[in-house]
């Protein structure tokens, strides 16, 4: 009798949240956005650019950084992070002439607009996260919160 019970209070609740979970999905705008199409000093103040660069997007260092992303994507937002993605040396962005990566290269940019964290490999997002944890902005912007 417990099984059914816990069973039926499961298919309940899972019955329940999933639109509600889809629907916050589709009102969050996208983390990822192409470098090309963006100007770095828009984010100036505001954001936390992530650049991830690869010299194609079959790269497996490429797949597994963007994978790593994709699973804990509310954290980064949770730290205002937007993921910049350049994967064509070819035709260089602004950012890639800016910060000349070789091969894959990962590049947090603080929101001041300079550079804290260069990596030639993937990063999980919880080391990022605890890198930007650490920066005194974000410090700041917790001890802000706190008080409110």
């Amino acid at each position: 009798m417990k099984h059914r019970l816990a069973f039926v209070l499961t298919s309940f609740l899972a019955a329940f949240t999933a639109p509600v979970l889809a629907a916050e999905d589709a009102a969050e705008p996208s983390l990822v956005r192409a470098a090309s199409e963006v100007d770095l000093s828009d984010f100036l103040w505001i954001n936390r650019p992530l650049a991830v660069f690869a010299d194609t997007d079959r790269d497996p260092r490429f797949i597994q950084q963007m994978a790593l992303i994709e699973t804990l994507a509310h954290e980064l937002a949770e730290r205002d992070v937007v993921v910049l993605v350049d994967t064509d040396p070819d035709n260089p962005s602004a950012l890639r002439t800016k910060l000349r990566p070789r091969g894959f290269m990962l590049v947090l940019i603080g929101k001041d607009g300079n550079p804290y964290l260069r990596k030639p490999f993937p990063w999980d997002v919880r080391e990022i996260s605890a890198s930007i944890d650490k920066m005194p902005m974000r410090q700041q912007e917790l001890r802000d919160r706190n008080l409110n």
